[in-house]
């Protein structure tokens, strides 16, 4: 992890006290990041996110269970966490799926997928391969 901090340099324009952070760089799962401390001018929206790909119905519920912190704001496996940073919680192959050649199976987990808050593997997968996605769920939502 790197941290820099803020000098005297350009207090007129980031009005940030010297010697207060101002980047951290890190690493999460092999990634690289960079955060900029901003100030209380700059809020987290909806505008960025963070996707974490998950290879099982156990993953993602694990996942959701420790971020969600905004039911309202849950939707098509987007959610908030108690920061206000967004998240997308999805599995693994759901680009694949939406970007289909076939616009039939791409519609279905369209479909499927925006009556969903929390990602439902099972459903996503029997939308995609053509399967009724009532019988299975019984017409809930997640």
């Amino acid at each position: 992890m790197k941290v820099t901090h803020y000098t005297e340099a350009g207090q007129d324009t980031h009005k940030r006290p010297p010697g207060s952070v101002m980047t951290v760089e890190f690493e999460l799962n092999g990634q690289p990041f960079l955060a900029l401390n901003g100030g209380p001018l700059f809020r987290f929206s909806e505008a960025i996110s963070l996707e974490v790909p998950c290879k099982t119905q156990e993953q993602i519920d694990y996942f959701w269970q420790k971020l969600s912190a905004d039911p309202a704001s849950e939707q098509c496996g987007w959610l908030k966490d108690r920061y206000g940073l967004s998240w997308q919680i999805v599995p693994v192959g759901m680009a694949e799926m939406m970007s289909d050649s076939d616009p039939e199976r791409a519609g279905r987990v369209m479909t499927a997928m925006l009556e969903m808050k929390k990602m439902d593997v099972e459903r996503l997968r029997e939308a995609y391969e053509g399967a009724s996605t009532t019988a299975s769920s019984g017409g809930r939502r997640r």
